[in-house]
């Protein structure tokens, strides 16, 4: 009983100093991940975040259940066969989809949860206490941000799961592989779109000192790109383009292509043409086509890797942009005086 007991007191002496040098072990910048994603659930700011979660889970399912059903009877729309599909874009255009409401939320979601990321923190004098301990600043820029992208990844999920597991449990319809590759590839993709919000938003934190200055030019950048940008776009492009009835049709084309290209610095375009094509399998272009390249096309969908092969641009500017914002971000968070 003696040796017995000996034993087990040494392993509960083993098991202390492994669970120390855990803890020891455990790097700076997944403490910190840890400690903002606690903080964003513990705020108000989160439960707002989920009350717009579920009006819009509420709104898009009203709207989907409505007019699921003539959507998915018309035998001429080549996509009439994804019910799931139908069941993210279908409207009745008195309400938006469920991806036009994510264009619009998306990036709410983005400057709300970042905004205030490092100017806070410097306002509340934290930011210097931080810095004296053995931290980088490079892993509390990207704690910050690779935290509150957590928080949005879920959110997202979650709402992208509600709407799939309500269709199924009121239709009782499988889904399809390629409706679940194409969904999954859509809610990854609206990270991406996301995420750039989140990085400007971070971004402007830095290079501003007050947090309601740099909400305030986040949300004025938003508008100008969804709102006003295209406005803008259409008054130059009339003042400057020759009269229509004076082109041929192929420099018509290239006009359009150039109008097209232009609006795609905006991006809530790129994320709108990236959807399409993912929701709407029949989509096979997203610039004008000819009468030569539509002569013998049959109206059907397609693969799942020819519309990823389509939208890969979009997806490949996202994410430059993306990275721009935090390599900005980076470089003058480097160089900032932290002291008071």
């Amino acid at each position: 009983m003696r040796s017995l007991a000996v034993s087990f007191k040494n392993l509960s002496l083993k098991g202390i100093k492994s669970n120390s040098s855990n803890r020891q072990q455990a790097s700076p910048f997944r403490v910190m991940v840890h400690k903002e994603v606690a903080d964003h659930i513990r705020s108000w700011r989160f439960v707002v975040l989920i009350a717009l979660i579920v009006l819009t889970f509420i709104t898009s399912m009203y709207v989907s259940l409505r007019n699921i059903k003539p959507a998915v009877s018309r035998a001429a729309d080549p996509d009439h066969l994804f019910l799931y599909l139908k069941l993210l874009t279908t409207t009745d255009n008195a309400i938006p989809p469920f991806h036009v409401f994510l264009s619009f939320l998306g990036p709410l979601l983005g400057i709300s949860v970042g905004f205030d990321a490092i100017n806070a923190e410097k306002n509340n004098g934290t930011l210097i206490r931080l810095m004296a301990q053995p931290v980088y600043r490079d892993n509390l820029l990207l704690a910050k941000f690779v935290s509150s992208l957590i928080v949005i990844t879920t959110l997202f999920v979650s709402l992208s799961l509600l709407m799939v597991g309500g269709g199924l449990l009121i239709t009782g319809v499988r889904i399809e592989p390629q409706e679940l590759l194409r969904i999954g590839a859509f809610i990854l993709f609206t990270i991406v779109y996301v995420s750039f919000w989140l990085g400007l938003s971070i971004l402007l934190s830095v290079a501003f000192k007050q947090a309601a200055t740099s909400a305030l030019t986040a949300i004025g950048i938003w508008l100008f790109f969804t709102v006003f940008y295209p406005i803008v776009v259409n008054l130059a492009v009339r003042s400057f383009l020759p009269d229509p009835s004076f082109l041929s049709r192929d420099e018509i084309a290239g006009y359009n292509e150039m109008i097209l290209n232009i609006l795609r610095v905006a991006p809530g375009q790129l994320y709108a043409d990236a959807t399409t094509t993912l929701l709407m399998p029949s989509v096979r272009s997203l610039g004008p086509l000819t009468m030569e390249q539509m002569a013998g096309a049959i109206p059907s969908p397609l693969p799942f890797k020819e519309s990823l092969l389509i939208v890969w641009p979009q997806v490949s500017g996202l994410l430059a942009a993306t990275v721009v914002c935090f390599a900005v971000s980076y470089y003058l968070f480097m160089r900032r005086e932290i002291r008071s």
